[in-house]
């Protein structure tokens, strides 16, 4: 139930939004507007106010506006508030509106998610250094070896572990060409990245140098006795460095009631402590929660967080472009398209873990949705935009023939992506 809850506020949110974008602009030029929908098929539920009906259909998967004399094939009497009366430049307004909200829509609640602040993982943004290599993977088969500075993937300069992540996370099974530093030597690499998790995102099997950190000291334990805070990093045990967070707990859990020395980074200063962990042999504990690795909070002001809102959207807005130009060069994969059943999992799992990641995702899928709409396919707000162009470059409208067989082919196009992203989402849940 919360799965179908989050997905249904989530989807009615961007569709009304993106309706509302051609319903406000269509409105303020003086066209008409007959039907306002949220949903398609029969209706539910409505109300008719200034002569428009507002209503809730049956099929929860978008939206629609119906303006008077919005194509040729209607009964137009050449009214000036009929949608086809108007100049070029208003329609196009008028379809523009639509992405532009959703695009508005997600800048906004991308900023009110950065300005709620978090604890962000610090290795995203370090430098893409290998700290250890899995066994058995595609980085162990190729050579990687612990210390190498990844430079690049098939051309593509890598700057931090986020752009090398995203960079391998399209490639699943293809082959990819890394360039790294190793001991001021650059070395030419070739893997193939697996396909791991649900959605088939590519992994080399590496993994960054990973510093343990103190997240919480509970009071009246033998950590806060020690003088433990939250936010130290551990460097040491015992003077043993590099130890992850398993091999961390299980020094501690080996030294029940023996004084353990543990070297901890503060303020950037390394710090001795020294602690006893309480317990029976084999299960000591000092009473702190330990993250596998470094974070840094990050709480923006308003206005600092509306242009890391700004940056992000822009970033993601290059990846879904690299994203959809792949699709067409077989660069990305075709079976990590997401369909409704995905996107329902994805709601239902944001809302579980709390109110700011459903907003998260509500806002990269309002990106998405912006972005698509103006893809120059027929049927899409950009197909009807392309159309506005070329009638405007020719000075001429289009035969109401030659319109019917492009929005054809673009509804044609449509049904192909949608039965793809359906038999992918099935696939993953037989899977």
């Amino acid at each position: 139930m919360t799965t179908l809850l989050s997905f249904l506020f989530v989807l009615g949110v961007l569709v009304f939004v993106h309706e509302l974008g051609h319903y406000l602009v269509a409105r303020w030029y003086g066209v008409r507007v007959i039907t306002f929908s949220l949903g398609f098929g029969p209706k539910i539920a409505r109300v008719t106010r200034g002569g428009t009906e507002y209503c809730l259909s049956v099929i929860p998967l978008g939206g629609y506006v119906k303006l008077a004399g919005e194509t040729v094939q209607e009964d137009r009497q050449g009214a000036p508030d009929e949608f086809l009366s108007k100049s070029r430049w208003v329609r196009f307004q008028v379809y523009m509106a639509g992405p532009v909200m959703n695009i508005l829509l997600a800048i906004v609640v991308l900023a009110g998610v950065l300005a709620n602040g978090a604890d962000v993982p610090a290795y995203l943004t370090s430098p893409p250094v290998v700290g250890s290599v899995v066994e058995d993977s595609p980085a162990a088969a190729a050579g990687l070896q612990p210390g190498d500075r990844v430079l690049s993937v098939d051309g593509r300069d890598v700057y931090t572990w986020e752009s090398l992540e995203l960079e391998i996370a399209t490639k699943a099974e293809r082959e990819v060409t890394m360039l790294v530093d190793r001991a001021g030597q650059h070395v030419s690499v070739r893997m193939t990245p697996s396909a791991v998790g649900r959605y088939d995102q590519g992994s080399i099997g590496i993994l960054p140098v990973l510093r343990p950190q103190i997240m919480q000291v509970n009071p009246g334990t033998p950590a806060e006795r020690a003088g433990l805070q939250p936010g130290d990093v551990l460097l040491a045990v015992e003077g043993e460095e590099g130890l992850s967070q398993q091999e961390v707990i299980e020094r501690i859990r080996a030294s029940a009631n023996r004084a353990l020395a543990v070297t901890v980074e503060r303020s950037g200063s390394p710090l001795t402590l020294t602690v006893t962990p309480e317990g029976s042999e084999g299960a000591g504990v000092i009473g702190v929660s330990i993250s596998p690795y470094e974070t840094r909070r990050i709480d923006p002001g308003i206005g600092e967080a509306f242009v890391m809102s700004l940056e992000r959207n822009w970033e993601s807005t290059l990846l879904i472009g690299r994203t959809l130009r792949g699709l067409f060069t077989t660069e990305t994969p075709v079976r990590q398209l997401m369909g409704p059943v995905a996107i329902a999992e994805l709601s239902g799992s944001a809302a579980q873990a709390g109110w700011v990641a459903l907003f998260n995702l509500m806002a990269i899928l309002s990106l998405n949705l912006g972005l698509l709409n103006l893809m120059p396919v027929p049927v899409l707000d950009g197909g009807h935009i392309a159309i506005l162009a070329v009638e405007g470059i020719a000075r001429r409208d289009l035969s109401l023939r030659v319109k019917e067989r492009i929005l054809t082919l673009g509804a044609l196009m449509i049904v192909l992506l949608m039965v793809t992203v359906i038999f992918n989402d099935i696939s993953r849940l037989l899977r």
